[in-house]
């Protein structure tokens, strides 16, 4: 009574505002369902069960590498090199089994390695070297893509020559007319895996208390350094299974793959509603956001519009997530 008598009770986009902070999920499930509603409405087949099938398969690549960007967002990093180190390990894991004969499970263990292996660099060059990680990430880009190119000469190892191991996510099941592949649920495990750690760990919680200001949690007793580290190395471990579900999806291997890897990671991870500073956001809105990204895709092209204008669309998307983020960082206890 008292506070709506002096004038203090919080206007309506305060409580929204507020209601953001508290529940980012929030914002991408809106536009989620408004643009399946939109595009459900300018066509049809946009929902049916044979077109939201593929719809969840392609986004099942982009949705497990933008848990490991999530990861390094949420204490305010940034990995630009997320799609060269997938299709490094990849690359590891086809070549190896096809040309040295290791078992697939090995090859799998052994690509893992080398993507967990290209996260610790970035983390010791970020911790160590206290390098910006836009800087480390983007030469590290470079020199990932360089050796995966070199290692693979360029060319591309097909699925007929490799165990059934690496196939495996590609395997399917189908309910009626829905289909759903061994590399979507892989997808939805690291997600709940990952999930229940941030939430329900002591690490999960240091890694929000370090993007949301490293200096004050490290004046309470968490390790920073240490926190990060461990974050850049299980990005990279995350990566690496991604590249096994990558295998699965285009069937083999190659050094081309996932070209956008790094702008769409950003892309779903920012507009799913975590900072970009860090401290705020979570994995259910990462997994919205990459719905969301591909769900543009996949419903401007039944509509008939042209890619560039489909690209024009997450560019802007990306710019008002961004900046409902700068307005949802503004709010007042």
């Amino acid at each position: 009574m008292t506070r709506a008598l002096s004038g203090d009770a919080p206007t309506l986009p305060q409580e929204v505002q507020r209601t953001l902070h508290a529940h980012p999920a929030i914002s991408p499930t809106l536009i989620l369902v408004a643009a399946w509603i939109t595009f459900t409405v300018i066509n049809p087949r946009f929902l049916q069960p044979g077109a939201l099938s593929l719809l969840v398969q392609q986004t099942a690549i982009v949705a497990i590498l933008a848990v490991g960007q999530t990861l390094i967002l949420l204490t305010a990093g940034i990995d630009l090199s997320v799609g060269a180190v997938c299709v490094l390990a990849a690359m590891v894991m086809a070549k190896i089994t096809s040309e040295q004969g290791v078992p697939g499970v090995l090859a799998i263990l052994i690509g893992i390695a080398v993507a967990m292996a290209a996260g610790l660099l970035n983390g010791i060059l970020v911790t160590r070297l206290k390098l910006p990680p836009f800087i480390v990430t983007l030469g590290t880009l470079s020199i990932f893509t360089a050796i995966a190119l070199l290692y693979s000469k360029g060319a591309t190892i097909e699925s007929g020559v490799l165990p059934g191991e690496l196939n495996s996510t590609g395997h399917t099941w189908s309910v009626g007319a829905f289909r759903i592949t061994a590399g979507v649920l892989l997808v939805l495990l690291v997600y709940v895996v990952v999930g229940v750690a941030l939430r329900k760990t002591a690490w999960g919680r240091h890694v929000y208390a370090v993007g949301d200001d490293a200096q004050a949690a490290g004046l309470a007793g968490v390790r920073v350094g240490r926190v990060l580290l461990s974050v850049y190395v299980v990005a990279g471990v995350i990566y690496g299974i991604g590249a096994w579900v990558m295998i699965g999806r285009v069937g083999g291997a190659s050094p081309n793959a996932v070209v956008d890897a790094n702008l769409e990671s950003i892309t779903a991870v920012v507009i799913g509603g975590t900072s970009l500073f860090g401290g705020r956001g979570g994995l259910l809105g990462t997994l919205l956001g990459a719905l969301i990204v591909q769900s543009f895709s996949v419903g401007l092209a039944l509509a008939g519009v042209d890619g560039q204008f489909r690209l024009l669309a997450v560019g802007i998307l990306v710019i008002l997530a961004v900046s409902v983020d700068q307005w949802i960082r503004q709010v007042k206890a």
